[in-house]
Order: C-alpha cells, then sequence, then structure tokens
C-alpha cells in the first residue's frame, strides 16, 4: 500500500475529501518527526510509540571486500506496538483503545500461567521394568554359564 492508497482510505473512512485526508496525514507525519527529532516520545494508545534511537559508532566490514569500515553514531526513528496492535496481527480482534486496557489483566494472568509452567521442574518419567529384566537375564545366563564350566 503506498501514499497515494492510504490517503484514499482515510479520506473514504473519514469522509472527507481526499486533499483534506492528505493535509491531516502530512501534518500527523510532520509533528511526529518534529517531536522525535526533540527526543520526545509520541504515543497512540491503542497503536503504539514513536521515539528515536541512538545508535553508537561502530566498526563494520564491507560484505565484497571484507574490509573493515566506520560507521558514525546516528539516530533512528523506532516503532514500538502496542499490544492491542500485536494481538490483532497474531489472529486476534481489531484493536480499540478500550479495548486494550481491559484486556492488560487478563493478558498478565496468562502471562503469570505461562512463566508458572515454565518454572515446573519436569517429571522423570518411570524407568522401564523390561531394562531391568535384560540386565537380569543377562546375569542369570552369565551365571549359568559359568556353572556349566565348572561342571566340565
Amino acid at each position: 500500500m503506498n501514499k497515494s492508497d492510504v490517503i484514499d482510505h482515510v479520506a473514504g473512512a473519514a469522509e472527507v475529501g481526499r486533499q483534506q485526508a492528505e493535509r491531516v496525514l502530512d501534518a500527523f507525519f510532520e509533528t511526529v518527526k518534529g517531536a522525535v527529532k526533540k527526543g520526545d516520545r509520541v504515543a497512540w494508545p491503542g497503536f503504539g510509540s514513536f521515539s528515536v534511537a541512538q545508535r553508537k559508532a561502530r566498526t563494520g566490514r564491507n560484505p565484497q571486500t571484507g574490509a573493515p569500515v566506520k560507521i558514525k553514531a546516528s539516530k533512528a526513528l523506532k516503532f514500538k506496538p502496542a499490544l492491542g496492535v500485536k494481538d490483532y496481527l497474531n489472529g486476534g480482534a481489531a484493536p480499540k483503545a478500550s479495548a486494550a486496557k481491559k484486556s492488560a489483566p487478563a493478558r498478565k494472568a496468562a502471562a503469570k500461567t505461562a512463566t508458572a509452567a515454565r518454572k515446573a521442574p519436569a517429571k522423570k518419567a518411570p524407568a522401564k521394568k523390561a531394562t531391568a529384566g535384560k540386565k537380569a537375564t543377562t546375569a542369570t545366563k552369565a551365571t549359568k554359564a559359568t556353572k556349566a564350566t565348572r561342571k566340565r
């Protein structure tokens, strides 16, 4: 989906003209870029948050030659989706700001159950009696062979 498609969908959903939808979306993205550049975090409940990520200077490698290359420190835009969006992407219901708040306790309870299951010690399988029987059989055969050798 490109910019034109997004503008068309927003204009239709908001029942406004295409030009008005484009101006609103452009203003939104300019606001996000300006706030993040200042170091602010822009959060949209039920959708996610935008922030700046600091990347340290490091040494990389040229993939063709393998020669080391210095990479300068930089800033990058980071997006962290809200839990409602993650749930939606993984097969859940459509995200809503109020629904995300209501389902948080349920998510916490499920997380506690999953954590408890991971921490529970694994049960060991009981030793097989057949193995013990084979050892006894081998020992019995050895004893019989020893007695047979003594008799001769």
